[in-house]
């Protein structure tokens, strides 16, 4: 299971700023166990972002977004209402929002950082990747992560090694930071290529205090012993 907590809404307005019309997701798997996009957060967040004076063109929550499957064939009935919304706005992990992204050619904001519990989960069958880091960057780089696609996890932009779009580190992949480009180039987002993004803070990565007391840290930790052949 991945953990996520709500982005500020502040951040989230800003990250709507000159959009009207928003299409909500969410996730009755992980983000619902963390009653951070189920569906009472989903409408809750419809009626907030109405209060803004958003136009919330539909919702649509999905049992499990990091299957790109059950997304298409949930999202495909509302393709009409998703491709007249000028984004979408993704209330789960950030492996559900780079497979929303992955899924549909509109702009998917994040709408909750994924929050790091200890031990290895954030993989999938697919190519996406999550590293629990706390602080979710897929705002500004078109719902691709920087950290997990780009072998030398670069935050603002590729290195000088990358040859004929193949990565410099591991010449069998793409470069990471050439996929994010034409995610955004397809999106009509290049524009977000000019916003720095600060030093990560890895602090965020840490499994919190407050967390270590709690039944479902004792549960991930007991199968992290299990798959490690502890137990």
């Amino acid at each position: 299971m991945l953990r996520s907590e709500q982005k500020p809404f502040e951040e989230i307005l800003g990250y709507l700023e000159g959009e009207d019309k928003v299409f909500i997701v969410g996730c009755d798997g992980c983000a619902q166990a963390s009653q951070t996009g189920g569906l009472p957060q989903v409408l809750e967040m419809k009626e907030r972002l109405e209060g803004e004076g958003k136009t919330v063109s539909g919702c649509s929550v999905v049992d499990f977004l990091c299957q790109k499957a059950l997304v298409a064939s949930r999202l495909r009935p509302l393709e009409d209402t998703i491709m007249e919304s000028d984004s979408l706005l993704a209330l789960c992990c950030g492996v559900g929002v780079q497979t929303v992204a992955a899924m549909v050619k509109k702009p998917v904001h994040p709408g909750c950082n994924t929050i790091n519990l200890g031990g290895s989960r954030g993989e999938w069958q697919g190519s996406e990747r999550c590293m629990e880091c706390g602080d979710c960057l897929l705002e500004y780089t078109g719902g691709i992560c920087p950290l997990t696609v780009c072998s030398k996890g670069l935050r603002n932009g590729p290195c000088g090694g990358a040859s004929n779009g193949k990565c410099e580190v591991s010449p069998e992949k793409p470069c990471g930071w050439e996929l994010i480009y034409a995610r955004l180039k397809e999106t009509g987002r290049l524009d977000v290529l000019k916003t720095f993004i600060p030093p990560k803070d890895w602090n965020k990565m840490r499994p919190r205090p407050e967390m270590l007391s709690t039944s479902m840290w004792a549960l991930e930790q007991m199968d992290t012993l299990r798959e490690g052949g502890t137990v």
